[in-house]
């Protein structure tokens, strides 16, 4: 298992070699899961598609500006990003897929569980 300071060495040594022009197809070969992060481009929602073999996709938008209701009743402003897991239901059961999806959404919203692997 990898840790967040694993994955963010991870992404910055392929980040070095795009740039570089020295990607591999073997670079980009044998994935099992994308994230997809639409929401650089002002992408607010949309469904992933899974490229084969890949057996899941996730899908992160723009974080804007929505009324939401709080926990008093009363509609307030709220930074909302929209998630989008898309997945292969013969490999992944649907509880297990919205488990993760829950995971990511709290760390998301609380940043610092990612970084003491919460």
């Amino acid at each position: 298992k990898m840790s967040f300071a694993d994955v963010e060495k991870t992404i910055g040594h392929f980040g070095k070699k795009a740039k570089e022009g020295k990607m591999a197809l073997e670079d980009m070969s044998g994935g099992t899961f994308t994230i997809s992060n639409g929401g650089v481009f002002g992408s607010l929602f949309g469904t992933p598609i899974i490229n084969p073999p890949q057996s899941a996709i996730l899908g992160m938008h723009a974080t804007k500006m929505r009324a939401v209701v709080n926990k008093e009743g009363k509609v307030e402003a709220r930074p909302m990003m929209y998630l989008a897991l898309t997945y292969d239901h013969r490999m992944i059961d649907g509880r297990e897929a919205v488990t993760f999806l829950m995971s990511v959404k709290k760390k998301i919203e609380d940043p610092g569980r990612l970084l003491l692997s919460l």
